[in-house]
């Protein structure tokens, strides 16, 4: 297609439509706080990248489903015949309504409770009442829900993406593949299960506020400081205690994994010795070490228990996916300023109950404690953002002039964990699918 002059003028800008939206070591307001840039996220990033939408343990069965979004489109994930999974739209062909309303559950065909159109767990359009009144050229075919244009798993984390030409999966993940294996890995490579229920925190705040915070070493000892404290002082020198004084100095990391994808690893110090033992006191915990040391020996217990603890890793996965310690979190962007975040709870299929009562109970902190601290900071920024602006720019800036950081021997990029290079990693994936995406908008215009 030949563009006018005017045309291709508008194009060029458009593919670098929100640069402006940055400058060094600093990111614009607007991206957190304006609704026509949130509007386009749901289109340009969202609609086109891969997006997380659950865990094929959460519908192990035929006709198991539950429900999801993709940047606010509702979702149906089902498990069809042949073991085969399916993303489809959960929108009604005929007026639009929402065809699912459950959270979960198991069903051979989901029957849309407006006008009775029934569509099978494939999407196929199974049922339309009194069809002869829409004439003999009614394609039922036409009718069916629609899908998601690619759906692949990654060893049990299912993704999906409304984009056809998006690129693999394994690409998209890059060097987060790397940090998954390692989490999925643990405790004798027994297949991670996500049925053991979730907590819903809706939050006042967009849901970057909450994706810069996953990848944020500096907070800790600030804003968790009272249960920090309180760790301190009835157990001593517990699990994440390794942040006080110049936390910089300890052998914590931030890693850029490519596309947008980051990793704090706390792990240096939290496995440094045991990680079992780092743990605060809590309910059964001496019963459950005296079962498991008498079943399988002092060494092998240990061993399973330090590999059930907190993972000592939060992985980012850009753009709604973190996995933090044993946990998995799926963000919900609900409005410019409204995100629910979903905390998913995992066990081990096959593990020793004591191992798996004990991973419940290590996976209380957060976010039973430590979100409520994150979702104070999380609003306040969003409010600050909001109503100040006079001051336009949010400084992203830590560890970006120290010459601290280094490229590792596996060729990652590599900084202190107090380090900004989260949030200037993903935002600039965000800022190439966002303009990729205002560019497109223009050539099809």
């Amino acid at each position: 297609m030949t563009l006018s002059a005017t045309q291709a003028d508008g194009a060029d800008t458009a593919r670098g439509r929100y640069d402006g939206y940055f400058r060094p070591g600093y990111a614009h307001r607007d991206i957190y706080t304006a609704q026509d840039v949130f509007d386009q996220e749901m289109l340009h990033l969202f609609g086109t990248t891969w997006v997380y939408v659950g865990h094929e343990s959460e519908v192990p069965a035929l006709n198991d489903f539950v429900t999801r979004t993709i940047g606010r489109r509702p979702v149906i994930l089902s498990r069809g015949k042949n073991n085969g999974l399916h993303v489809l739209i959960n929108r009604c062909t005929h007026r639009g309504a929402v065809v699912c309303r459950q959270a979960q559950g198991n069903a051979a065909r989901f029957v849309c409770g407006y006008h009775a159109w029934t569509f099978g767990t494939d999407g196929k359009c199974l049922g339309v009442p009194l069809s002869h009144a829409y004439g003999p050229d009614f394609d039922m075919e036409a009718q069916n829900l629609h899908r998601a244009a690619r759906v692949e798993s990654y060893r049990g984390f299912v993704f999906a993406s409304l984009n056809g030409e998006v690129m693999p999966l394994v690409d998209h993940l890059a060097h987060a593949r790397r940090y998954l294996d390692e989490w999925i890995d643990r405790g004798d490579c027994l297949p991670v299960v996500v049925r053991a229920g979730s907590m819903r925190f809706e939050t006042h705040a967009n849901w970057k506020v909450i994706y810069d915070n996953a990848g944020d070493g500096y907070h800790p000892p600030f804003s968790h400081i009272s249960m920090l404290r309180v760790f301190a002082r009835r157990y001593g020198d517990v699990d994440m205690q390794y942040y006080s004084g110049n936390f910089d100095e300890a052998p914590l990391i931030s890693r850029d994994l490519g596309n947008g994808h980051t990793l704090l690893d706390q792990r240096p110090s939290m496995h440094a010795q045991s990680a079992w033992e780092r743990q605060h006191v809590m309910p059964g915990r001496e019963k459950m070490w005296e079962a498991l040391s008498e079943k399988y020996g002092e060494g092998p217990a240990r061993e399973m228990l330090d590999a059930s603890t907190g993972s000592g890793l939060n992985l980012n996965i850009f753009p709604n996916l973190l996995i933090i310690g044993n946990q998995i979190q799926l963000l919900e962007p609900l409005a410019v300023n409204r995100t629910v975040v979903h905390w998913f709870s995992t066990t081990l299929d096959g593990a020793p109950d004591e191992v798996n009562a004990l991973r419940m109970r290590m996976q209380e902190d957060f976010p039973s404690f430590g979100e409520v601290d994150d979702t104070a900071q999380f609003e306040a920024c969003q409010t600050g953002m909001e109503c100040v602006p006079e001051m336009p720019w949010i400084d992203i800036r830590r560890h970006m002039n120290t010459d601290a950081g280094h490229r590792g021997e596996d060729g990652i990029w590599t900084e202190p964990i107090s380090s900004d290079q989260h949030m200037r990693c993903y935002l600039d994936a965000w800022r190439r699918i966002m303009n990729a995406g205002a560019a497109r908008a223009c050539d099809d215009a």
